[in-house]
């Protein structure tokens, strides 16, 4: 008599399975299945019907199917700002524009219209986990429950007063407030957000520390980008910044360390032994001509690499396909070695990397039994694609965020057959058009 089907809420079969756990395989015409948010099998296509009855099966037999892309860095309400002063370098990028700007338009009405701009975004891209840093994190934090995304939101720490936090002591009570808000939420998790070393002083790095520690989150912050900023510290700190982060207690393994384009091989080492995630943000250290990270080198000590597009004001978009071109193909040239972050590497540091640096490897990042359903489909039946002779390749170098097709997180479908779901493109264009007319009259005054 034959075993009764196993009841389940959805099954994707797909013409290609890339799990990324274990590292470089490729399953052909596999299913992946899903009960609620969580994944409950991953077997051959041609045996799910025969072991289980789902209340929806997607099948798409021309597509690569994925775990959902994690951008380790963004600005998300910036989103707004896409493009307001391009060709600049960092510093008076920041100083002269988008501080500026950010000063006269700040609020959470800003903030939640930026980050549901930079949703539809991602999930149009294909990714489904982003580490977000920003002021107003209340509102971002609102924004990514309403829609049902996953994200890490920053607590902003920084010396001098802002829209969000007038004090020191204003910054941490609200960010504690914040923290308590979400500690039990599904989807959305904290981090603390120090801007960088030199924008926040030795007593506030200490009191992240102490509770960095208690609340058991990471530290999200912005180092080493420029050679500037390593300059400036020597002259005011007698040492480098990672260095002085370290005497902080900071440089640890829930340090979450940005750009760090300005490494030794005695700080790679130190990365490697403290446990810090180093997140690669390729094209915006690019434009604004901030320096190269040493990724490859990252890499071989044993360093968790992660990947991120940076805020829309520094690159100017969401799109982590081209980010991961970005980066296996400026490693290469970094380190002078063509096998330098090779494909499956690439695609690595942009989902399971990823989510290791966010804190979230245990949830996302692979298409592993008991991990959550943050899944995409990617269609490779386009004249692009063609011919396929290694699937992770050709999403590497020759894939476009077009491409995706569908989108679930936590086992919800957020994107069908190219389609949003439950956001209004519409409104979302309205609102942009709206922030365009007024950042467009700051810029003329």
């Amino acid at each position: 008599m034959a075993e009764p089907l196993v009841t389940c809420d959805l099954i994707i079969e797909a013409g290609w399975v890339v799990p990324v756990q274990p590292h470089g395989v490729v399953l052909e015409n596999h299913a992946v299945v899903v009960s609620g948010d969580v994944i409950i099998d991953l077997l051959p296509a041609s045996e799910s019907a025969k072991k289980y009855s789902a209340r929806k099966t997607v099948s798409r037999p021309e597509a690569v199917l994925l775990p959902g892309l994690v951008n380790a860095h963004t600005h998300n309400p910036m989103t707004l700002m896409r493009g307001v002063a391009d060709d600049l370098p960092l510093m008076p990028w920041l100083q002269e524009h988008i501080w500026p700007i950010e000063g006269a338009i700040m609020g959470p009405e800003y903030v939640s219209d930026g980050v549901e701009l930079a949703i539809a975004e991602m999930i149009r891209g294909g990714t489904t986990a982003t580490n977000d840093n920003y002021f107003f994190p209340d509102a971002q934090a609102a924004t990514y429950n309403k829609y049902g995304f996953r994200a890490l939101v920053g607590l902003p720490i920084i010396d001098f007063p802002s829209a969000w936090a007038k004090s020191h002591a204003e910054y941490f009570d609200k960010a504690c407030e914040v923290h308590d808000n979400y500690r039990r939420d599904a989807l959305v998790r904290t981090a603390f957000a120090p801007h960088a070393p030199y924008t926040v002083c030795n007593e506030n790095f200490d009191r992240i520390r102490v509770l960095s520690d208690q609340l058991d989150i990471p530290v999200h912050c912005h180092v080493h980008e420029t050679a500037h900023e390593v300059e400036e510290s020597i002259k005011l700190h007698g040492m480098r910044p990672i260095a002085r982060l370290d005497q902080l207690g900071l440089w640890n393994d829930r340090m979450i360390a940005v750009h760090m384009t300005q490494l030794t091989d005695a700080e790679i080492a130190l990365c490697a032994d403290r446990g810090v995630s180093v997140v690669h943000c390729p094209q915006s250290n690019m434009k604004l001509a901030s320096g190269f990270a040493p990724v490859e080198k990252l890499r071989r000590a044993g360093v968790n690499l992660a990947v991120g597009t940076d805020g829309c004001a520094s690159n100017n978009d969401l799109d982590m396909f081209d980010e991961m071109r970005s980066a296996a193909l400026l490693a290469k040239a970094v380190a002078s070695d063509a096998t330098a972050l090779n494909a499956a590497s690439a695609l690595h540091i942009a989902t399971l990397g990823g989510a290791k640096a966010i804190g979230m490897a245990d949830l996302i990042g692979s298409i592993e039994i008991g991990k959550q359903a943050d899944l995409i489909c990617v269609d490779m039946g386009s004249i692009e694609t063609q011919p396929m002779y290694n699937v992770i390749s050709q999403l590497v170098y020759s894939c476009g965020r077009q491409q995706v097709s569908d989108v679930w997180i936590a086992g919800v479908a957020k994107l069908e057959q190219g389609q949003l779901l439950s956001m209004d493109s519409i409104a979302l264009k309205q609102k942009a058009k709206h922030w365009h007319q007024r950042i467009s009259s700051i810029q003329k005054v």
